[in-house]
């Protein structure tokens, strides 16, 4: 059963001359419990799918399907519930003024839960980080403590489906690994369904059972990692992409 369904998916930015048609008729699924990876160079579209998705772009046309719930305009509560985003950039995302304990407890608040004090120390842990760290600023923290920090709010509404947005390209190349082996860690233990967008196809390897390439807005192929490690690709975009991609192992889920 599918988590996640994108039917002919359109989107765009601007009217008439200035119109720039961000994605075009994106169509994949991903299944309850998968981590699926968006990869391609940088405006390609893959991040619009995820803040389409969210309702962070007004103009959208196409089937967008969270479990058998088809969304529309507006996204409720309880979408956010089951639904979070984790950004790319870790300290932007934070409040400065904001101790993580702020952080996390207006989240629970938000969502209607009673046992803040507990559910803080438990998000905490989950991420890896003692009670030492709840009444930090953002400013306190290292850039991996701080996506910690912001995975650890992501989960607070106890969602089923997790959106990563470049989750660790922000991040010292020492605690990348650190950081996507906690969420390889996070997805098994809390059954999350994952969708991932990166660039960096060794990321993807780790992290993700299947993937679909973008260039210029378009999906133009759809691999397994089995196929993208074996470099077993049609499209020549795919194959650049492979043949091209710094540092890309293909036995990637090897490493760290």
């Amino acid at each position: 059963m599918s988590r996640l369904a994108f039917r002919d998916l359109c989107v765009w930015f601007g009217e008439g001359e200035d119109r720039v048609d961000a994605v075009k008729n994106a169509t994949f699924e991903v299944p309850s419990g998968a981590s699926f990876g968006l990869v391609g160079e940088s405006g390609s579209g893959k991040s619009t799918i995820l803040r389409a998705l969210m309702g962070l772009v007004p103009n959208w046309s196409g089937e967008m399907v969270v479990g058998e719930r088809k969304l529309g305009e507006k996204r409720d509560r309880a979408f956010y519930k089951e639904v979070q985003m984790v950004f790319q950039d870790p300290y932007a995302s934070l409040h400065p003024r904001h101790s993580v304990d702020q952080v996390l407890s207006e989240v629970l608040k938000l969502h209607g839960f009673s046992d803040i004090d507990r559910r803080v120390n438990a998000l905490l842990a989950d991420v890896g980080l003692g009670p030492s760290y709840r009444f930090r600023y953002p400013h306190q923290l290292s850039g991996g403590q701080r996506q910690r920090v912001a995975i650890a709010r992501a989960l607070a509404p106890e969602p089923s489906v997790l959106l990563l947005d470049e989750p660790t390209s922000a991040l010292d190349v020492s605690v990348q690994a650190e950081v996507l082996n906690l969420l390889t860690d996070l997805r098994e233990e809390h059954g999350l369904t994952y969708l991932m967008v990166s660039h960096d196809l060794a990321v993807i390897a780790h992290m993700c059972e299947a993937t679909a390439v973008m260039q210029n807005g378009e999906i133009v192929e759809m691999l397994s990692v089995e196929e993208m490690r074996a470099m077993r690709a049609e499209h020549p975009y795919t194959r650049h992409l492979l043949e091209s991609a710094s540092g890309y192992n293909p036995n990637a889920e090897q490493r760290a």
